[in-house]
């Protein structure tokens, strides 16, 4: 899954680049603005929630966990796309402050699976509408029929590259 995060940043990187080469306004081609909008929603999301105690890093361990609660530890790192190691760090911090619990996996002894402890319910409500609030800020002066139409491009599009995933991985069998 890291090999899936470096490709998407050479992807990224790619597109920026043909943007600059072939555009005189690069800040204007769609893989720079695409990184962009990314990178400054996240710089956002972290002001905002600045005075709620957590790291970018721990939040997104708990977001992750809310839709995938009870994961073993080493899937959770391969869906957050970082190392066993760093997740562990991130994990002993967020079970030091009762955000978490590790527990043994009844089907691998060598296996933990962590789940978010009742304490981190009302922080996701705080972090989803905080999410909610900096959405609404981000689409402010844009149409619900253009905000739908941006989605719909947005999901076919990856969606294209979810198939060409797919195509890739069949062919390498």
């Amino acid at each position: 899954m890291l090999n899936a995060t470096i490709d998407l940043e050479n992807i990224i990187s790619m597109l920026i680049i043909s943007d600059i080469m072939n555009k005189s306004e690069p800040e204007a081609g769609f893989g720079f603005l695409i990184h962009d909008l990314a990178r400054q929603m996240r710089w956002e999301f972290d002001r905002q929630s600045q005075e709620l105690g957590l790291t970018r890093a721990h939040w997104s361990v708990l977001a992750h966990l809310k839709r995938n609660n009870g994961v073993q530890q080493q899937a959770l790192a391969k869906l957050m796309e970082i190392s066993a190691m760093t997740l562990a760090r991130h994990i002993d911090r967020l079970e030091g402050e009762g955000w978490v619990e590790r527990k043994d996996d009844p089907e691998d002894r060598r296996a933990k699976r962590v789940y978010l402890t009742p304490k981190a319910n009302p922080m996701l409500t705080t972090l989803q509408n905080l999410g909610k609030k900096l959405l609404g800020q981000t689409l402010e002066g844009i149409s619900a029929e253009e905000a739908d139409v941006t989605i719909s491009v947005l999901q076919r599009m990856r969606d294209n590259l979810t198939n060409l995933n797919c195509i890739s991985t069949e062919e390498t069998r």
